[in-house]
């Protein structure tokens, strides 16, 4: 079930915040957790036993890990159980990936297990993962509670696009948390404008990527344009529903952290690393690089680890050869910053800023597709590769029907719309309160209308 549709936004939304703010107490979990199973259920019911299978691998390892504290046996059990979540995603998310790579370095034919991938399982399992190592680095206690810590993981706002959110953000939160008017109203405004980001925007932008990929004769301009358009629409589409989850957070009283904080202003891939999924980057960081040695080695042990890192988070994104090459592409951008480019970066601010984006572009575009061939002769007719025209009347028609919305999309993925709001909160609070209702109502009718008018309504991240 799409937060963008029909069924969420007017039958299951309505619904469960009803029943949520009617039942007391701890009750309140009960509800979440029935309607997060419910919510998961609907797109993906033969994986909901998997989803559980999970949450109870979780949660008797964590118990077990606590008892067995400052033992070998302690490490041993979260090793298991760490193995176990990654063989279960490799099984269904990389499994074919492997067998079909295989087959085509030594003639094989073995055949593909064909599985179904289950919605958001890269994003629960990295939860089960973090919860059991915090356990087990003594961060937090076990949870006793099982029907708590399935709130934790199943929790329908993140479910499948997160954020990656950790127990320790939410430990709190699960057991007793305040719902107040004002972060309720905080939280619908943040979910009407991720609706608007990911509706409005990402799926306009769509479009114009989705008749690149059909013309038979690219141009040099067109290419500038696509590549312009699949980097906002990617940011736009997982910014807008990393918006909606903690929206939605809100409304039932958690505080989910942040996902997005404007990288396409960054001078640097570094920065822009900081901005950019962060709970991802932060993720890997804490339970990946960190643990091999981080930059606390060798600086040749260093960036094996970098490497490491990058294809991991590449690999994550998706079992394809296009996701890798997407990773370590980052990997060799950001060994060069960190030794010696990212000191000369600050000195010349648009020539950083033109880098950055330059290089975000040319990723997403490999990022983009799946053939690989067809990625790097797409980065080449950036170039004019094998002499294409440098513009036509069909990139003139294109550039002229997408040309506002390709704007409104680039001011947008700036802080000057939120600089705006801050200036018109300060001088004229009480009016900013009043509009602000209907301003979110609007956005959602509008949002709304493009949904029933049939919109391109594609999610990027299912496939995560």
């Amino acid at each position: 079930m799409l937060f963008s549709s029909i069924s969420f936004l007017y039958v299951f939304l309505p619904v469960v915040i009803l029943l949520y703010m009617l039942v007391p107490g701890r009750g309140k979990n009960i509800v979440l957790l029935l309607a997060s199973l419910f919510f998961y259920a609907w797109g993906e019911i033969r994986y909901l036993l998997l989803m559980v299978g999970a949450i109870a691998l979780g949660y008797v390892a964590g118990l077990l890990i606590e008892k067995m504290s400052g033992r070998r046996a302690g490490k041993l059990v979260l090793a298991a159980a760490v193995l176990l979540c990654l063989g279960i995603l490799g099984i269904f998310k990389y499994a074919d990936f492997f067998i079909s790579s295989f087959n085509q370095a030594f003639g094989g034919a073995l055949p593909l297990l064909k599985l179904a991938l289950p919605i958001g399982i890269s994003f629960y399992m990295f939860q089960v993962i973090s919860y059991m190592a915090d356990v087990y680095r003594g961060r937090t206690e076990a949870q006793k509670n099982p029907l708590t810590l399935a709130v934790y993981i199943a929790m329908f706002p993140q479910l499948i696009a997160g954020p990656i959110v950790r127990y320790t953000d939410v430990k709190a939160a699960l057991t007793d948390r305040q719902i107040t008017a004002p972060a309720v109203s905080e939280g619908i405004t943040r979910f009407a404008i991720g609706l608007g980001k990911k509706v409005l925007i990402a799926n306009t932008l769509g479009e114009l990527c989705a008749v690149y990929r059909g013309i038979s004769e690219p141009t040099v301009l067109f290419t500038w344009l696509y590549a312009a358009a699949v980097t906002l629409q990617i940011y736009f589409d997982f910014s807008g529903y990393s918006d909606m989850a903690i929206g939605l957070g809100r409304v039932l009283g958690f505080s989910f952290p942040e996902n997005f904080r404007h990288p396409l202003t960054a001078g640097s891939v570094t920065d822009f690393w900081r901005r950019w999924h962060i709970t991802l980057g932060s993720w890997f960081r804490d339970y990946l690089y960190i643990p091999l040695g981080g930059n606390r080695v060798a600086p040749w042990r260093h960036i094996l680890n970098i490497f490491v890192v990058w294809m991991a988070t590449g690999f994550w994104h998706g079992a394809g050869w296009n996701f890798i090459i997407w990773g370590l592409f980052f990997a060799v951008l950001l060994i060069i910053e960190k030794y010696g480019l990212l000191k000369h970066l600050g000195k010349w601010r648009v020539l950083s800023h033109f880098y950055l984006i330059l290089t975000v572009g040319i990723s997403f575009i490999i990022f983009d597709n799946d053939v690989l061939a067809m990625g790097l002769a797409r980065i080449g007719s950036l170039f004019g590769a094998g002499g294409i025209p440098f513009s036509s009347a069909e990139t003139l028609f294109y550039l002229k029907d997408f040309g506002i919305i390709l704007l409104i999309a680039v001011l947008g993925a700036t802080r000057l719309p939120l600089m705006l709001v801050q200036k018109l909160k300060t001088r004229h609070e009480g009016a900013v309160a009043i509009v602000t209702p209907f301003f979110n109502a609007a956005l959602i009718l509008l949002a709304t209308a493009f949904i029933v008018n049939g919109s391109f309504n594609p999610f990027l991240y299912f496939r995560f």
